[in-house]
């Protein structure tokens, strides 16, 4: 790994992903461009909070959504991961790590091209499931992305 950040290959708490600190490396590995944006899954909405303001009208909302991205005024985006779910514990240990698909773009999950891709797995039981809902969130308005 060259003391660069590992990529992971996980089920998340929506689907097979790839997880890594290094968004340069991540998209890389995606064939994908660097300035894409990518979500980032968090631990707490304490870690939510030390990375980006969420409106007000919508703080209600956040924090009653699993499963669900927002993408903020400022054009990060982030899902906060609950206690309630067995990706959780894998992710506290690090806060925060961008999360993408193990697929590369436009393409279906590979489990191939998911383990040859990956530094480390972590864990065996891999399922493609629904991927998150996303909404744009802007001062007063929340647009459903996908």
């Amino acid at each position: 790994m060259n003391g660069q950040s590992p990529v992971f290959l996980a089920q998340t708490d929506t689907t097979v992903g790839f997880l890594c600190s290094d968004l340069v490396k991540l998209s890389c590995i995606k064939g994908r461009s660097v300035n894409k944006k990518t979500i980032q899954a968090v631990d707490s909405l304490t870690m939510l909070k030390k990375n980006t303001r969420a409106p007000n009208k919508f703080k209600n909302i956040i924090r009653k959504s699993q499963k669900t991205t927002f993408i903020y005024p400022d054009g990060k985006s982030f899902r906060v991961v609950f206690k309630s779910s067995p990706h959780y514990d894998f992710l506290t240990k690090f806060g925060k790590l961008y999360s993408s698909s193990a697929n590369p773009t436009e393409k279906k999950f590979d489990k191939s091209f998911a383990i040859e891709s990956c530094d480390i797995i972590v864990g065996n039981d891999f399922s493609e499931a629904i991927p998150s809902k996303i909404y744009r969130l802007t001062k007063n308005k929340s647009i459903r992305i996908r």
